[in-house]
C-alpha cells in the first residue's frame, strides 16, 4: 500500500521545496485519504479539474497552480470555498508545486518545454554563478522569427503573440508561465529571442528597441508538461495509476 505521506515526503524531497522562497505553499495543500492508488495531474486546481479528478476516481490531484497565494484573502469563501469543499467531500488530496516544478532539472516545466521544442543543450542561465529560472539553448535549426512562430504553434497547439523584429534566431532563452519580467535577463545573456507564457506592455518596446523578438505562447500552454512528467514519475516510482487531464485555457 502507498500512503499519502510517502508520496508527499518523496515529492518534497525530489523537488527540494525547502530551497525556494515562493508565492504559495509547496507540497500538500489539502489533505485527503491516506491510501493512494491513483494520481490525476493538471495545470491549475480549478473547479473543472477537480470535478474531472473526482470522476476519474483520483486520490491525489497534482497541480502546478494550487491555492493560498501571497497577497490574496486568507478567507475560505466564494470559489475557493467551493473548490476546497469539493476536495474535502471527496477525500481528494491537493498536491501543488510551483517554482520547484519550474526549476527541476528532470521534471520541471522549463526542461520539459525544451524537450517539446527539441532545444539542444538546455541549461539555466547563471546569475552570480547560481542557476536562475530562465533557461537557454539552441533551436534544432536556425529560423526566422516568423518561422519560429509557426513552429511554436505546431508544437504547443496555440499561435503565440510575436513582437519585435524579423530576424534569424538560433540561440533561444525561455521561462514558462508569467515570466515576462525576465525578458531583460534573457537579452543580457545574449539570446536571439525570448519565449514565455505571458506578455506585458513594456515588452513590445523592449523587443523592438533591443532587436530581440518576444514570443508569448500562453501561460497554460507552456506549463502543461512539468506536472505530466512528475505525475508519470510518481506513478512509476510508487506503482500508481496516473492520468493527466487538460482543462484548455487560451491565456
Amino acid at each position: 500500500m502507498t500512503t499519502l505521506k510517502e508520496v508527499v515526503l518523496y515529492s518534497d524531497e525530489l523537488l527540494q521545496v525547502q530551497k525556494f522562497q515562493d508565492y504559495c505553499p509547496n507540497g500538500l495543500q489539502v489533505e485527503g485519504k491516506t491510501e493512494i492508488k491513483k494520481i490525476v495531474s493538471g495545470v491549475t486546481a480549478c473547479q473543472a479539474l477537480i470535478n474531472e479528478a473526482v470522476r476519474a476516481n483520483a486520490d491525489i490531484l497534482l497541480v502546478h497552480h494550487g491555492y493560498f497565494w501571497k497577497g490574496e484573502s486568507a478567507c475560505i469563501s466564494g470559489i475557493k470555498q467551493r473548490r476546497v469543499k469539493a476536495l474535502l467531500e471527496n477525500d481528494l488530496s491537493l498536491l501543488a508545486y510551483h517554482l520547484p516544478l519550474d526549476a527541476h532539472e528532470l521534471y520541471g516545466n522549463n526542461i520539459q518545454l525544451a524537450k517539446i521544442l527539441s532545444i539542444h543543450n538546455p541549461k539555466p542561465i547563471l546569475n552570480d554563478g547560481k542557476p536562475t529560472l530562465v533557461f537557454e539553448g539552441m533551436l534544432p535549426k536556425e529560423m526566422l522569427s516568423s518561422e519560429l512562430q509557426i513552429f511554436l504553434n505546431a508544437m504547443l497547439g496555440q499561435m503565440p503573440l510575436q513582437v519585435g523584429p524579423e530576424k534569424m534566431i538560433k540561440r533561444i532563452a525561455w521561462c514558462t508561465g508569467g515570466a515576462q519580467s525576465y525578458f531583460q535577463q534573457a537579452i543580457d545573456a545574449g539570446a536571439d529571442a525570448f519565449i514565455t507564457g505571458e506578455i506585458s506592455e513594456p515588452c513590445f518596446h523592449i523587443a523592438n528597441e533591443m532587436g530581440v523578438p518576444f514570443f508569448a505562447c500562453g501561460h497554460h500552454a507552456t506549463e502543461r508538461y512539468g506536472v505530466q512528467a512528475l505525475g508519470e514519475h510518481l506513478s512509476k516510482h510508487f506503482a500508481l495509476l496516473h492520468e493527466f487531464i487538460d482543462i484548455p485555457n487560451p491565456v
